[in-house]
């Protein structure tokens, strides 16, 4: 953008009120707008003979009676598709939230609703030109974020995982509160990790809480602390997470599972930076830097009734949409290697490869549970398999065994095993692993103590303990003797 000019922002909406309200709005607090109609006259503004440069998009949902939002959706895609790394916010009315969540989804940056607070409408604006400032060139790459940024511990160099972290680079440096979506398992905590390291807070703390472990009763003494004699159990004066995260971060996990009575106690925080210990007759001021989590559309919850609509504009200036790990198999390799050895290092053993062959089976795979449950499968197949190479049928053998399909003898097998050999192998390699240790070979198998027991004696690899002895079995096992 050239430096000389003032930033642009064009205005799509059919209704010549609302279009004079955000022209004025916007004025006021120093941008040039340019306003249109439809999409007709807005797709002309952006890329027709006389197209004017804009730095961000306000567009409307809805250009018909109907008001079903497809033309929005499809002046969205136009728009993505000529400049794709235009930022677009979304306006729509209240009852059409759902609509502004599959906006989001297709591309656009965030959206408000109508009628709007014009001082939350101009922060918005603000952060989200701010996080759309061009990069430099040449950071696209992973190399070049990782000269400019600290990212260590997220693996990966896949065009959606780069986005995420280009936008991390952008805005770490900011007070805007960030809001991090994605499913269970995908890295949620890992991004807000490296939002704080990146940051000029990251000598102070970052406090991270599990909303949904908060109970209502314990919230105001978890989150404000209080003071000696505030209650029965109240023996001294306590810090509560708030305090602890001043001119820190406070990440706020599975912020999606909190009630709305404690949404109430929790935007007050967000709006004045104040609360009050439980008990205290005085008022602390705090300044913590907040970054939110959640599996949950906060969006659609917000539309029904769950959640408050203006705590959730305090969380989400700055949206960060993490993808699934399904969405990014080109990343499986370098992840399942980078894991291996992470776990290798943590149990003791030596360096353990894996196979080309293992690596494409293991990229093919649905991984419904992500980067999570990529990691215990791995786990699981070093701690039982062992060896320095693990190979594909190693990997099949343990999720076969994990299923439940390692107990019907006879059926053929991985590398010509019956899966019936395949479950004596495992065991026997999980003995040597844990040294005898039959506690640990259960939870690693997945066992109880009982039914290792009788699978130690069908496969001739220990007898079961008699009823009278075995206690005294059991600890000579555990033991290692």
């Amino acid at each position: 953008m050239d430096s000389t000019r003032k930033q642009r922002i064009l205005i799509i909406d059919d209704d010549s009120a609302v279009q004079v309200s955000l022209a004025l709005l916007l004025k006021q607090a120093g941008y040039d707008t340019l306003c249109a109609d439809g999409p007709q006259q807005a797709l002309a503004l952006l890329q027709g003979p006389t197209s004017q440069p804009a730095d961000l998009v306000l567009q409307d949902m809805n250009f018909s009676l109907q008001t079903s939002g497809e033309e929005g959706l499809q002046l969205l895609a136009d728009i993505r598709a000529a400049q794709p790394s235009l930022p677009v916010l979304l306006m729509t009315a209240w009852g059409s939230i759902a609509l502004a969540v599959r906006g989001m989804q297709a591309g656009a940056t965030n959206f408000f609703t109508k009628p709007w607070d014009n001082t939350q409408l101009a922060e918005l604006v603000r952060t989200t030109l701010e996080a759309a400032t061009p990069a430099p060139a040449g950071s696209a790459s992973r190399q070049a974020l990782d000269g400019q940024f600290d990212f260590s511990g997220i693996i990966g160099e896949h065009p959606r995982l780069l986005k995420v972290l280009t936008t991390i680079g952008q805005v770490a440096n900011t007070r805007a509160p960030v809001l991090i979506l994605g499913e269970s398992g995908c890295g949620k905590e890992l991004i807000a990790d490296a939002i704080h390291r990146n940051s000029s807070r990251a000598g102070q703390a970052i406090v991270k809480i599990n909303m949904g472990a908060i109970t209502p009763t314990l919230f105001e003494s978890e989150m404000f602390g209080h003071v000696r004699g505030a209650f029965t159990d109240a023996r001294s004066d306590r810090k509560g997470h708030i305090a602890t995260a001043h001119e820190g971060t406070l990440f706020l996990d599975e912020i999606g599972e909190l009630n709305r009575s404690d949404q109430v106690k929790l935007l007050r925080v967000l709006q004045d930076q104040t609360y009050q210990p439980v008990g205290a007759s005085r008022t602390e001021r705090a300044d913590a830097r907040v970054v939110s989590a959640t599996n949950r559309e906060l969006a659609e919850l917000v539309a029904s009734g769950e959640f408050r609509e203006d705590l959730f504009y305090r969380l989400n200036l700055i949206t960060i949409r993490l993808p699934p790990l399904r969405e990014r198999r080109s990343d499986i390799p370098l992840l399942a290697r980078h894991i291996i050895g992470e776990v290798a290092a943590s149990y003791g053993l030596p360096a353990t490869t894996i196979t080309a062959q293992a690596l494409e089976w293991l990229s093919a795979q649905p991984w419904p549970g992500n980067i999570r449950q990529l990691k215990q499968t791995l786990e699981r197949t070093l701690l039982l398999i062992g060896g320095s190479e693990l190979r594909q049928a190693d990997f099949v053998a343990v999720e076969q065994h994990a299923h439940g399909g390692a107990t019907a003898g006879g059926l053929r097998g991985v590398d010509g095993l019956t899966l019936e050999q395949v479950e004596r192998h495992m065991i026997a390699h999980a003995l040597e692993q844990h040294h005898g240790n039959i506690s640990r070979v259960a939870k690693a198998l997945g066992l109880s103590r009982t039914a290792l027991y009788r699978r130690l004696e069908r496969h001739g690899l220990g007898s079961a303990p008699e009823a009278g002895d075995a206690a005294s079995s059991s600890a000579r096992l555990d033991s290692g003797q």
